[in-house]
């Protein structure tokens, strides 16, 4: 399994339109195979980072899911609206390996 850490920088004055961004992605990410963990958002520390947390089998299956989602309307239509809002600043993609027990 690998997880895909996203660290967003976000504008602080937009916290609604990112909440509905990430509501927007987490069934789009389920529906094309990966396993949402879910958004952080800032609570208290840093006013302007935010994360996503979701996993796929191995890394075959995300880039599989890349693909899909670049041709997929609904996606399309999540990143039209960031673009649009200007919610998200910047963001950092890593991929991670969990260690269970």
């Amino acid at each position: 399994m690998i997880t895909c850490y996203l660290r967003y920088v976000i504008d602080p004055y937009k916290l609604t339109e990112f909440e509905t961004y990430a509501q927007l992605w987490i069934p789009l990410v389920n529906k094309l195979g990966g396993t949402h963990h879910g958004y952080f958002m800032p609570h208290e520390g840093a006013n302007n980072i935010a994360v996503a947390l979701f996993s796929f089998p191995n890394l075959a299956a995300y880039e599989a899911y890349r693909v899909k989602m670049a041709q997929d309307p609904e996606c399309l239509e999540a990143f039209k609206y960031s673009e649009e809002t200007r919610c998200i600043i910047s963001y950092e993609r890593s991929f991670m390996k969990p260690v269970f027990k």
